[in-house]
């Protein structure tokens, strides 16, 4: 995987991935903006793809706070999970790393605990 990309290997099938992920951010009160579906969007267009969705979520308490102090952070907020099945059939839960968005946007390390859940969530959903 690329530099700033975290990919996670995931025990059970995207659906379900994605079905747990949603699960453990309503527990923790965490808004869903968004739940994209690229091969479902894909197949509609007459083309194949495997099974591949990215949740979109974030807190505004949480990120507001780091739009504040560098406004080109919001290029990588809300934050982004990537939950997709390979050729082999594997799954994984993909998104970029914390330490990447803290570099790349010139982030203070207090604020970098704002988004630093993502690495728990995603090996939660993946578990």
């Amino acid at each position: 995987m690329p530099d700033g990309i975290v990919s996670v290997p995931s025990r059970h099938s995207v659906d379900a991935t994605v079905e747990k992920l949603k699960g453990i951010l309503d527990a923790k009160g965490v808004k869903i903006f968004a739940l994209i579906d690229h091969s479902g969007e894909a197949e509609k267009a007459g083309m194949p793809m495997r099974n591949t969705k990215l949740v979109i979520f974030g807190n505004p308490k949480g990120g507001t706070p780091l739009m504040l102090a560098s406004a080109t952070v919001a290029l990588d907020l809300p934050l982004k999970i990537l939950v997709w099945e390979d050729v082999e059939g594997k799954v994984w839960v993909t998104y970029n790393s914390v330490e990447f968005i803290w570099q790349r946007h010139n982030l203070t390390p207090d604020l970098v605990a704002n988004i630093a859940v993502i690495d728990a969530i995603a090996a939660k959903a993946a578990e």
